[in-house]
């Protein structure tokens, strides 16, 4: 859905999580690249002041600040130096992120929590404390979510159910704060060739090493950079980029059930698959 407005994002201050790799990074190449202030949260320190010193050298205004989004008191700090070195927060990019790969019967609850620490409580924490600013500026909170927010999958219990909560959490802020003029972001990338599926955790937490997928039929991170670019510019509420969520998106509402066997069929037919379809 479109609305009419036309948001200036050169010259904003832009917080963006998950920032020194994939998805995270190429955003905020794009921002910073357009002209925003960009700071990166990232909770690998190392490699993000290494990726924060090539930005520099390109003459970018950017700033890195260490930050576990699992960590209410890290959120809150990344908060804090975002103000002290800016004065302001315009738009705050929840982009960190971790999957898994196992049947909740079989998967460890630390696993569960570990997922919802990050994907669910990540986003409620950074946005709980920059929201007194995104209300001043009636700037943008996005979440960059997944079908999974939308349509269950098997096999991904504890991401999709911290994809729900995240849309949950962002529609309902959406309604909250729309005399207040905050702008609320919800976009699906689909499949992207990140590294996040590398990383996805096994049912004992171990990461699961490799992707089941083939990552030249996937999009680039730079390709949904653009267009969370695009969706915050024009204020969008909703994004879904691939041609498989558009059709998951509109099957889930018009035929739920056959949605459901489409899905299981799909799934069961990963390389590796932890169930049968």
């Amino acid at each position: 859905m479109r609305t009419t407005l036309w948001y200036r994002v050169k010259n904003k201050v832009v917080i963006i999580t998950g920032a020194s790799s994939g998805i995270g990074l190429a955003t905020a190449k794009c921002f910073a690249r357009r002209g925003s202030s960009v700071v990166m949260a990232a909770r690998n320190g190392e490699k993000l002041k290494q990726v924060e010193q090539v930005l520099l050298e390109e003459g970018l205004d950017v700033m890195g600040v260490e930050t576990d989004v699992r960590r209410e008191d890290a959120c809150r700090n990344l908060v804090e130096k975002t103000v002290e070195r800016y004065g302001k927060i315009d738009i705050l990019i929840n982009n960190a992120g971790i999957s898994m790969r196992a049947v909740f019967g079989e998967m460890t609850l630390d696993v569960f929590r570990l997922v919802m620490q990050t994907n669910f409580w990540g986003t409620v924490y950074c946005t709980k404390f920059a929201l007194p600013y995104l209300l001043e500026s009636q700037g943008t909170v996005a979440g960059v979510s997944s079908l999974a927010g939308f349509q269950a999958l098997p096999g991904r219990t504890a991401y999709s159910a911290s994809k729900f909560a995240m849309h949950g959490f962002l529609e309902t802020l959406r309604l909250e704060y729309r005399r207040q003029g905050l702008h609320v972001f919800l976009i699906a990338p689909g499949f992207t060739s990140t590294n996040i599926r590398f990383t996805a955790l096994t049912a004992n937490g171990s990461p699961q090493g490799s992707s089941p997928r083939k990552e030249k039929s996937m999009q680039t991170p730079e390709h949904v950079a653009r267009r969370i670019y695009h969706g915050i510019r024009h204020r969008r509420r909703l994004m879904v980029l691939s041609s498989i969520g558009k059709f998951t998106f509109l099957m889930r509402k018009f035929s739920p059930r056959l949605m459901d066997r489409l899905t299981l069929y799909f799934m069961s037919r990963e390389p590796g698959s932890p169930f049968e379809g």
